[in-house]
């Protein structure tokens, strides 16, 4: 019967263990037309489906399309959360139709209002924007390159012209394990910097570094994104209408701890009552989780794992603790879909505390969502 209700929506039957290649093949091959009408998540050899799996598909998807071991996108060394492409991605043949995925993917997120736990670094936002990449703008993405611009920049202009940095118009990069130097403009080899040009090698550097380098890229990406979101426009304006701030609330999410008071004030129960002592427990054990395993909790009972910036009120509906029936020995269990922890009548806080202590472990699979 849901299939039914659903038979409209993109259907997707992934591999956990091949999350990444089978999530490429159904979103980048598919008809933007098709992924717009919504989605339907399923993985193999599992039961559970719905708005919980599908969450969840989201995090873990982005969680590959992000790594750096896959050479798409390279973290920000002053800030993890933070991405742009990778200059060396086309060590992967198919990596611009990946930047295409990566764009549909972000876009779906979107979309679907999901918060994915990852930001774009300021310098591929505005690449996206169609908007100037300056110095202050590379302080995150490449800090030992803004410092050295700025010395350069500020250094007295009798030591510049002494040739004292020994600097031309050029570049360094590496390319597939070897080096080799580029010029950033024609004849740079034989330019020397001095305290007159020094701010056009600057600017020509950071232009290579951050723009020139990475331009098939952002292009991909942005035609991915407007596959999904922009109706034909060019993507630039939908990136123009915000501040880089704006996108990182709405694909991040809160950067606030988990509040168990709000998190207790948006929950209510069924087959207990608040003052059963399996609640008082339950709620006194949350309040001494670390930040990361109420993270993995709140993931486990909703496939949530960044919560928008209001909150739990911000989320799709109220969260819910159910009794089971099950034996004692049994671990919690829960349906993603319909934010719902479930548990028995543990008989102390201990056991309790054990139970939820297993499941709060990072490797802890986390797809129960059934509807």
């Amino acid at each position: 019967e849901v299939k039914d209700e659903y038979e409209e929506l993109h259907e997707m039957l992934i591999d956990r263990s091949h999350l990444l290649a089978e999530s490429f093949e159904y979103i980048a091959r598919a008809d933007p037309e098709v992924l717009r009408s919504g989605l339907f998540m399923e993985f193999k050899n599992e039961e559970a489906t719905g708005p919980g799996v599908l969450r969840e598909w989201f995090f873990l998807a982005c969680q590959e399309i992000f790594n750096p071991q896959n050479a798409l996108f390279v973290a920000c060394p002053n800030d993890r959360r933070r991405f742009f492409p990778n200059p060396a991605s086309k060590v992967d043949p198919l990596h611009l139709e990946y930047f295409s995925f990566s764009g549909r993917v972000i876009a779906l997120a979107l979309m679907h209002k999901v918060q994915i736990g990852i930001v774009l670094d300021r310098v591929f936002f505005l690449q996206l924007a169609g908007q100037y990449v300056s110095l202050e703008d590379i302080r995150d993405a490449d800090p030992f390159l803004y410092n050295s611009c700025k010395q350069i920049l500020e250094m007295d202009a009798e030591v510049v012209d002494s040739d004292a940095l020994g600097l031309t118009f050029v570049r360094e990069v590496e390319e597939l394990g070897s080096r080799k130097l580029v010029e950033l403009c024609l004849g740079g080899n034989n330019i020397v910097v001095n305290s007159k040009n020094r701010k056009e090698y600057v600017d020509l550097l950071i232009q290579h570094r951050f723009v020139t380098s990475i331009t098939e890229q952002v292009a991909h990406f942005a035609q991915g994104f407007a596959d999904i979101l922009c109706n034909s426009r060019p993507p630039k304006f939908f990136f123009q209408s915000l501040e880089l701030e704006d996108l990182d609330w709405m694909l991040h999410g809160s950067e606030s701890d988990i509040s168990v008071e709000d998190w207790k004030a948006h929950t209510e129960y069924n087959g207990y009552k608040e003052t059963d002592p399996q609640i008082y427990w339950f709620w006194k054990i949350v309040g001494e989780m670390s930040a990361e395993q109420r993270k993995v909790l709140l993931f486990f009972w909703t496939s949530v794992k960044y919560l928008p910036i209001e909150g739990f009120g911000g989320l799709a509906s109220r969260l819910y603790l159910y009794r089971s029936t099950e034996s004692c020995d049994r671990l919690p269990s829960s349906h993603t879909c319909f934010y719902r922890l479930c548990f028995p009548p543990y008989p102390s806080k201990d056991v309790m505390q054990d139970r939820l202590r297993i499941i709060t472990q990072e490797h802890v699979g986390c797809s129960f969502g059934t509807w």
